[in-house]
């Protein structure tokens, strides 16, 4: 597909809802009791596998776009699916949904498409088998399929080796059905949607600096969820309207939880202009407008805690780098290895192509910001970060530039390229 260059972007948009908080609210609305409404979810693959995923064990969801109403039944009210349950490409539904299906008293098996039968399994595989589960990998490679028996779950204390909100809300899931409270301490905190809406839902929840854990048998009711717009989508956006001169953009309703700013972090430590407004609370998540305009970047360093908090935000970050002053080192983000692509290096591949001074490392990229770049030939390496990120950068290049399978942004903003473009001009 051909990708657009543009002068500037001016104008608003209201990004759709947060992917995270989507497959959450859909998965504690079904082990819940009563009705769960939840406005703003995002439509794209990831979450309507959540979905798909629940219908089959006996969950009603009714999908009306603007509304998904859950009809939940209870902790112990799902039922064994007659078929495997796809996931698709979800990362997110596989390790959280893992948490629930170990709890529970029928066998299953969870199973997703080429990209997932690649994604390591390990890290939950190993805590939910420390509890008593009895899970195992189907192809003996620590990845999907994963097949599920019926098992009973003891709590544990778990230091993760990794900082991953996935793993920790595994194991935090399968605490609700175990012997024993469950706690889990990680190297560093990582986003924390699960602690804040389990407890709304009625979880005791214990959490604190890189600690959480739950009490099991919870009495969950169903809850109204206003999903906020996802600032991992909103980091494209933020992006462009810094790159393009003369840009001014004011990005709607933002999900700006902590856990999970530190693309406005790294973005501010690089000279960004970009302005909180409208700062409130929905559904207990902190939300505001961006108001962002043009600002002339330089490099900055990208590392430690600040990881786990803009992990999905590198690959716009690291083309951010490439059109700033100075030299960004982005290190401690092994975990790029592991996500839809290899993220360091479909990242460190697609920035030479377009010109930029790069270097791969073990554990990041060195990227020296201010070489001469040009349009060029993109792969999305079927990773929708990676397609969003290089759209934007080809905004700014001399030229039309391509994108080699640039539709798998419907895995989290099927909409991202109409959006991008309507600002544009």
């Amino acid at each position: 597909m051909e990708l657009k260059r543009a002068k500037k972007l001016n104008g608003a948009i209201a990004i759709p809802g947060d992917k995270s908080i989507s497959h959450r609210a859909i998965m504690f609305g079904a082990i819940s009791q009563g009705t769960t409404e939840v406005t703003n979810f995002l439509q794209g693959a990831d979450c309507l596998s959540t979905i798909s995923c629940f219908k089959k064990m006996g969950i009603e969801i009714e999908n009306n776009e603007s509304q998904v109403i859950v009809h939940g039944k209870g902790l112990h009210g799902l039922k064994k699916p007659s078929s495997p349950l796809d996931v698709g490409n979800s990362g997110t539904t596989t390790r959280l949904l893992s948490g629930i299906l170990a709890g529970q008293p029928f066998s299953s098996t969870l199973d997703g498409d080429a990209s997932i039968r690649q994604r390591p399994m390990k890290r939950i595989i190993s805590p939910l088998t420390l509890m008593g589960a009895d899970i195992s990998s189907k192809k003996g490679n620590n990845c999907a399929p994963l097949i599920f028996h019926p098992s009973s779950l003891k709590g544990i204390r778990y230091d993760s080796p990794v900082a991953s909100a996935q793993v920790k809300s595994c194991i935090l899931l399968a605490g609700l059905y175990a012997e024993g409270g469950t706690s889990i301490k990680e190297p560093a905190p990582s986003r924390n949607h699960t602690e804040l809406m389990l407890r709304a839902f009625g979880a005791k929840v214990i959490s604190g600096d890189a600690t959480a854990g739950v009490l099991p048998n919870p009495k969950l009711q169903g809850q109204h969820i206003q999903v906020p717009g996802d600032i991992s989508s909103a980091a494209y956006f933020i992006a462009a309207g810094l790159l393009l001169p003369n840009s001014e953009i004011l990005i709607k309703n933002v999900g700006v939880n902590p856990t999970r700013d530190g693309i406005l972090k790294a973005a501010y430590a690089m000279g960004a202009k970009i302005k909180k407004e409208n700062e409130r609370t929905v559904s207990g998540e902190p939300v505001c407008d961006l108001f962002v305009s043009s600002s002339q970047l330089k490099g900055t360093e990208i590392a430690g805690d600040m990881i786990p908090t803009l992990i999905d935000e590198i690959p716009i970050l690291a083309v951010m780098a490439a059109f700033a002053k100075g030299t960004t080192v982005i290190r401690d983000a092994e975990e790029l290895k592991v996500k839809e692509s290899n993220r360091i290096d479909t990242v460190t591949v697609n920035l030479k192509r377009m010109g930029a001074n790069v270097t791969a490392t073990k554990d990041g990229m060195i990227i020296e910001g201010g070489t001469p770049l040009h349009c060029a030939g993109f792969d999305s390496y079927l990773d929708h970060r990676i397609a969003m990120s290089f759209a934007v950068a080809a905004l700014a290049l001399d030229g039309p530039s391509t994108m080699k399978n640039g539709e798998c942004v419907n895995i989290s903003y099927p909409t991202f390229y109409q959006d991008l473009y309507d600002l544009a001009e």
